[in-house]
């Protein structure tokens, strides 16, 4: 078996969880996630925990079967607390701003970038230097932040960009006039 997807997932109070053929959903506080399970894993829910199960003992079987384990956890994870990416924009006149649900990034590029918050996800600008994305779903969190990222990544010589709140950049030491008179 695998090692992840043997254990158990403890399901919380006030969370519900339930399986209808291959598709499972998980109910809670700060929403409702549902994923569909693939051929060869089955879950079931007993004495208050998700327990999966898979069909074959080949390599592709156990692999997903440790998988949806990871994925049903992170669901009932996301349903009671919810996830939360921080980026942090470092950079001279580099900045965010917060429009209803409309987010504009000044990259120095010669225009603003323009990107709406998809549904499921808030996002807040308490500086114009800090941008904090919060939501139920982990793969969402995960994949917006990663595209705002994506704009201006952190470059290796002065570290300006967009990078996540603790990320350390490794600088380059850059050029310099070693060469001397002839």
């Amino acid at each position: 078996m695998s090692r992840i997807g043997k254990i158990p997932v403890p399901v919380p109070a006030g969370v519900t969880v339930s399986v209808d053929g291959a598709t499972l959903k998980v109910k809670g506080p700060k929403g409702e996630l549902a994923r569909t399970l693939d051929a060869g894993v089955t879950a079931k829910v007993e004495n208050g925990n998700v327990v999966l199960s898979r069909a074959g003992d080949e390599q592709t079987d156990r692999a997903r079967h440790g998988l949806y384990r990871a994925l049903v956890k992170g669901m009932v994870e996301g349903v009671t607390q919810g996830f939360e990416k921080r980026l942090e924009i470092v950079g001279v006149s580099y900045q965010a701003k917060l429009a209803g649900r409309t987010l504009t990034l000044s990259l120095g590029f010669c225009n603003p970038v323009v990107r709406e918050v998809p549904k499921g996800l808030t996002v807040e600008v308490p500086q114009p230097t800090m941008v904090i994305i919060r939501g139920h779903d982990k793969q969402l969190v995960g994949q917006f932040a990663a595209e705002i990222r994506r704009i201006r990544p952190p470059e290796p010589y002065k570290g300006k960009g967009v990078r996540y709140v603790g990320e350390k950049v490794v600088q380059k030491a850059g050029k310099s006039f070693v060469g001397g008179e002839k």
